[in-house]
């Protein structure tokens, strides 16, 4: 996918998030998400900052003493105390723009889009499917980043091939499976770990349960 191809994927679920959103309940939006300690409102409204200006970011920064994660979450936070019937609009009133958090490219909302609709979804059982190109382009970004997920190190030992892609990556015990459900497991979702297959797939299972 070249950036056109990825922005115009963002986009497409971005819409799709934001109709979303129009349709959740008061339950659902207080729904824990697959996010640990996040509801679904959490990460809807940590969505909506996808934007945030270097100013505000370093604000953020400065409250958070310096620690990015803590930045993350408390502006997801605080973002969450406003009305939900806020969060769709907000959504969309990105559609069509290229406008990233500082020091971000595009493939940052990619995964945060695709990863986070699955996050707000599976807990709700609803149905979001993943496009397999961009699931692949964001997995291959996320592989081998030290921050915030470190799947190559976390994951040492196994192999992971794609059922439904070309996508590879890692060395052992295989474990294949839908390209959708490898994004989940590199980013820490073990929610994943249904939808994989093959011999190392109980020592991942294992890995996990120790945690």
């Amino acid at each position: 996918m070249d950036r056109d191809e990825i922005w115009r994927t963002i986009d497409e679920q971005r819409r799709g998030l934001a109709d979303l959103f129009d349709d959740l309940t008061e339950r659902e939006w207080e729904t824990p998400s697959l996010c640990a300690g996040w509801r679904v409102r959490d990460v809807a409204a940590h969505l909506t900052l996808a934007q945030t200006g270097v100013f505000p970011a370093l604000r953020a920064l400065v409250r958070a003493r310096g620690s990015v994660n803590r930045m993350i979450r408390d502006s997801a936070r605080r973002q969450a105390e406003l009305p939900v019937d806020g969060y769709a609009p907000m959504l969309r009133a990105m559609v069509g723009s290229r406008v990233t958090a500082p020091g971000l490219s595009e493939l940052e909302p990619l995964i945060d889009v695709l990863v986070h609709g699955q996050d707000i979804a599976v807990p709700l059982s609803r149905t979001r499917p993943m496009p397999t190109e961009a699931a692949a382009v964001a997995a291959s970004h996320v592989w081998p980043a030290l921050w915030p997920f470190r799947a190559e190190r976390r994951l040492r030992g196994v192999r992971l091939v794609a059922t439904d892609h070309t996508w590879t990556a890692g060395e052992g015990a295989l474990v294949e499976g839908p390209i959708s459900a490898i994004l989940l497991l590199i980013t820490g979702r073990p929610v994943a770990l249904p939808l994989l297959a093959g011999p190392g797939v109980p020592e991942l299972e294992a890995r996990l349960s120790a945690r």
